[in-house]
């Protein structure tokens, strides 16, 4: 049962599944519940995945809302939905959150990839400032995203010529295939949504707008996968050989490379990377697994570290992770115990084949 298998079906097919959950309940409706702090946090979770999936600016207006929020998971969790979502009228609010030196570092951290992710001009001068800040996870954040700026123009620009010359060519092309994605990507595509249609994606098989494009598939998988492991190579090229590997699997292979990483590397932004990559690509075998639950448990590490590996287990959705998941659920750390909450819900909506659609509470 791979990933690839559960986008062809119909409880899998994404963008199906996220248009059963936009039918259930208005945009003001989600707005409402995505705001209510007293709603539990795993609930909120879902009405933001409705919401990144609809689209639209009453969609983008309402996160841009949840960015007040007093959890900096939730901030975060809008941050990333908003880049993307590479919804340009929410830079402005996406650059004074990434200023805010006062705000939690993974939320920063989610406001300057989210800046790389829409690639706008507007975001370069805030990431030029950010890439000399204080805090080294918004530094390494804020250069990786000028340089995808950088290649997202260029990409773009090529992109546009390929499609003129097409046109005049009357060039017919087949219709892209089904992309892939962790169990929270699925549940957040759209139609609507700019995911994964990024020409600075490249031909990624996945939905996500990736921080950083995969290398070229003509670099051997050896090469990648020594360029990953090294400590002392660029990240922006560390970046682009974990996508890459990710693009092209075998995904046990790749999966256990990425425990490597877990185990063994002092970034906590590629760490962080790695096990959303894990949660991608849903690989079960248990290296990896372990490299995950290690990292769940282990409580010196950066919060946004463990919050993503929490996550992770939860696409991964393995039933013998969940005890693990509820025990995490009363950690210490607000981050990684809400995170633990909402990867609960999302393995159970893994586990039963289909994301259960919000509905709007009856009062008695």
């Amino acid at each position: 049962d791979t990933p690839r298998a559960r986008a062809l079906t119909p409880h899998g097919d994404p963008r199906a599944r996220s248009r059963s959950i936009a039918s259930e309940m208005s945009v003001p409706d989600l707005r409402a519940e995505l705001l209510d702090a007293s709603v539990p946090i795993p609930r909120r979770f879902r009405a933001l995945f409705a919401l990144r999936s609809i689209g639209g600016d009453a969609s983008v207006d309402a996160l841009l809302d949840g960015l007040k929020d007093p959890s900096a998971l939730f901030r975060h969790e809008v941050a990333f939905a908003l880049g993307q979502m590479q919804a340009t009228r929410a830079v402005p609010k996406l650059k004074e959150v990434l200023e805010d030196a006062s705000d939690h570092s993974m939320v920063r951290h989610e406001a300057a990839e989210a800046l790389g992710a829409i690639a706008s001009d507007e975001c370069a001068e805030a990431l030029r400032t950010a890439s000399e800040d204080e805090c080294q996870v918004v530094r390494e954040t804020a250069v990786l995203a000028l340089q995808r700026l950088k290649h997202a123009h260029s990409a773009r620009a090529d992109a546009a010529a390929a499609a003129a010359i097409a046109a005049a060519e009357s060039e017919t092309r087949a219709p892209p295939g089904e992309k892939l994605g962790s169990a929270k990507e699925k549940l957040s595509a759209g139609a609507a949504g700019a995911e994964g249609g990024d020409a600075a994606n490249g031909d990624s098989p996945y939905m996500s707008v990736d921080p950083v494009p995969a290398a070229s598939s003509s670099i051997s998988m050896e090469t990648l996968t020594r360029v990953l492991l090294d400590e002392s190579a660029d990240m922006w090229d560390r970046y682009g050989a974990m996508f890459a590997l990710r693009n092209r699997g075998p995904a046990p292979d790749v999966a256990a490379t990425l425990g490597a990483v877990l185990a063994s590397s002092s970034s906590a932004l590629l760490k962080h990377e790695v096990c959303y990559v894990l949660g991608q690509i849903q690989e079960k075998g248990a290296t990896a697994r372990d490299a995950l639950r290690q990292t769940l448990m282990d409580a010196s590490e950066h919060p946004m570290v463990r919050h993503e590996a929490a996550e992770a287990i939860g696409s991964i959705a393995a039933a013998d992770t969940e005890s693990l998941l509820a025990t995490y659920r009363a950690d210490a750390d607000r981050i990684v115990a809400e995170s633990c909450e909402v990867a609960l819900d999302i393995m159970a909506s893994e586990m039963s084949g289909e994301f259960v659609p919000l509905q709007k509470a009856v009062e008695a």
